[in-house]
């Protein structure tokens, strides 16, 4: 499964949404996050990122340069149980 790079971070817009990688919803589908705002980057350390994002209806949290292996563009296959 192919995981988000720093590229693709930093090209992320408002509205686009991220599949977890590990995180299942009871039905077996990947977690959907949404990218919530504008991609933060540091002009003294290009290499970091934080990512605003959001899950269902009160969930908000950052998504940082260190997270971006639990993240992926392409939503992952269905977990029967």
């Amino acid at each position: 499964m192919k995981t988000l790079t720093l590229e693709e971070a930093k090209n992320l817009t408002f509205g686009t949404v991220l599949f977890h990688t590990i995180h299942k919803n009871s039905d077996g589908t990947a977690q959907r996050w949404k990218v919530n705002g504008k991609v933060q980057t540091l002009k003294r350390k290009p290499e970091k990122v934080k990512i605003p994002i959001k899950m269902g209806l009160y969930s908000y949290d950052y998504i940082t340069e260190l997270d971006l292996n639990l993240v992926t563009l392409i939503e992952p296959e269905r977990v029967k149980k």
